[in-house]
C-alpha cells in the first residue's frame, strides 16, 4: 500500500499509536522524598496517625517500628 493512501492523518505507520515517553523515566511523580518508601531520607518526622503527635525521624529507625509517646500507636513517615 502507497504512503499517504487510506490512513488517517497522523497514521502512516511510521511507529507506534501514542508517541508517550516510555522506557527509562517513564514512572512519574517519584520524588527525592518518597514518604513511606524505605530510604525516604534522613530528615522528616515521624507521625502518629490517631493523634496526630510528631517526632523528628531518627536515623536508622523505620517510623513504621517506633510508637506515639502518648498513645503507644505505631507511627508514619510524614
Amino acid at each position: 500500500m502507497p504512503r499517504g493512501d487510506a490512513l488517517p492523518a497522523g497514521r502512516q505507520g511510521t511507529g507506534p499509536i501514542g508517541g508517550g515517553s516510555g522506557g527509562r523515566g517513564g514512572a512519574a511523580g517519584r520524588g527525592r522524598m518518597g514518604g513511606n518508601r524505605p530510604g525516604a531520607g534522613a530528615g522528616g518526622y515521624c507521625v502518629c496517625p490517631s493523634c496526630g503527635t510528631r517526632v523528628p525521624h531518627k536515623v536508622g529507625i523505620p517510623c513504621y517500628k517506633q510508637t506515639c509517646p502518648k498513645c503507644k500507636t505505631r507511627m508514619v513517615r510524614e
